[in-house]
């Protein structure tokens, strides 16, 4: 993802880049100042001391364990620009289960969400149980009976956790920009996510990327989605994703993703147009005009194992 949103920040004339980088691996391409950053060093004084450099700031970082909203708030506290979603949107985003009782109040079809105090387990059902503030399928798992769910939980995980209802269909995200409440759809995915090593009680879910546009024959669907979630989630800004479940002609959102997605790999190729460009002409020019046509090019962005 840096490194595909460095390549389009790179087409644009006036924009100078600083980042940082593992001292351990080589410096990315596509950057005027790299930041090197040792496991000795002060990782949130060195983000910063960067953030202090620059005019604005592009986070890519997860919602896990509040390091999205926090370099978000640290932009605000710099008084810089925020090339992303407002603190308050992010928090809400963080978690699970406050954006699905958001979107649900606001008349979105989305999947049930619970906590461990609320579940009232089906003996014929089958259940997901996920962190809260997690990203992709980390320390996420399928149960085919309560019991199993139950004895999984009970590992550390009944207060960081969220449990839903297993529904068969079709992995999906939609790719969109945001701002004040409006949104543009850029993509229709289809998400490359497989259930592995399945047991008799249990099993895994593996992320292997997206096809950006695979299922945009959902086009008119999906947008109706993105102008809902943006309406219901005002402080939600550039890029945006939301994740998905399509069962036929129904789509049950499962979360939203304030931030750059792995989508964004391909996303420049299958839309025919800079998504980097189209952020910064949101979010800096009043007059911002979304382009006449966009491509809905196939597009692969796989993950490597």
């Amino acid at each position: 993802m840096r490194s595909a949103l460095l390549s389009d920040l790179a087409e644009l004339d006036g924009i100078e880049v600083i980042t940082t980088c593992d001292a351990r691996l080589p410096a990315p391409a596509n950057v005027n100042q790299v930041v090197r950053i040792s496991q000795e060093d002060d990782v949130w004084q060195s983000w910063g001391d960067c953030i202090a450099q620059a005019d604005a700031l592009w986070p890519i970082a997860p919602e896990s364990s509040g390091a999205l909203l926090r370099l978000s708030e640290l932009a605000i506290s710099h008084n810089k620009v925020l090339l992303g979603s407002t603190p308050q949107a992010v928090k809400v985003a963080s978690s699970k289960l406050a954006t699905i009782r958001l979107l649900a109040s606001a008349g979105l079809s989305v999947v049930p969400t619970f906590i461990l105090a609320e579940w009232q387990p089906n003996q014929s059902d089958t259940w997901v149980a996920k962190p809260d503030d997690g990203a992709g399928c980390l320390d996420t798992g399928y149960f085919k009976n309560p019991s199993s769910l139950m004895d999984w939980m009970q590992q550390g995980r009944q207060a960081t956790h969220v449990i839903q209802p297993y529904i068969k269909g079709e992995p999906a995200s939609l790719s969109m920009l945001c701002e004040q409440g409006q949104a543009w759809l850029m993509s229709c995915n289809r998400q490359r996510i497989s259930l592995r090593s399945v047991s008799q009680k249990s099993g895994k879910f593996s992320y292997a990327g997206s096809e950006l546009n695979g299922m945009a024959q959902y086009w008119h669907r999906f947008d109706e989605i993105a102008q809902a979630v943006a309406a219901a989630m005002p402080g939600l800004a550039g890029y945006v994703g939301v994740d998905v479940l399509v069962n036929d002609q129904d789509v049950h959102v499962l979360e939203v993703n304030p931030r750059l997605t792995t989508s964004y790999v391909g996303l420049h190729q299958a839309m025919a147009h800079n998504p980097a460009k189209l952020v910064l002409d949101l979010l800096y020019n009043h007059h911002f005009k979304w382009p006449r046509t966009i491509s809905r090019n196939l597009v692969e962005a796989i993950l490597d194992a």
